[in-house]
């Protein structure tokens, strides 16, 4: 038995918004935008080239899941944009106004620097040698 993790979910307040982030200013491929009926739709995004799992935005409901938009790991790094090309990458989200939490620095497994998504979640992008 062969399996992976197909998709993450992350919640968001809007489909339209968060498709314009993750695509406009992250640079990631819309997959799939697929209505469900009741104002819901099965959106995922990811990396362009990305083997990986995707994300698959899930517009919050309530206000308990819009209050935890930004914030679903109380603060951590949520997820981890990894890449070869860690310089280019880098400068292309702060000339696309991405908010960093700080400087890029070398860690013994690689370049490394933390930025925040539209909603506040954590990130880091990395380069492992």
């Amino acid at each position: 038995m062969v399996q992976s993790i197909a998709a993450l979910a992350l919640v968001v307040r809007d489909y339209d918004e968060a498709i314009a982030y993750f695509v406009d200013v992250l640079g990631f491929a819309l997959l799939e935008d697929t209505p469900l009926g009741n104002g819901k739709r099965w959106v995922r995004v990811a990396p362009p080239g990305s083997a990986g799992a995707a994300l698959l935005l899930a517009k919050a409901v309530n206000d308990e899941q819009l209050a935890h938009a930004g914030n679903q790991t109380g603060g951590r790094v949520f997820l981890f944009l990894k890449t070869t090309s860690f310089w280019n990458d880098y400068q292309a989200l702060l000339a696309r106004g991405v908010q960093f939490a700080e400087q890029p620095r070398h860690e013994p497994y690689g370049w490394v620097v933390v930025f925040f998504d539209l909603y506040g979640n954590k990130w880091d992008l990395v380069e492992q040698p």
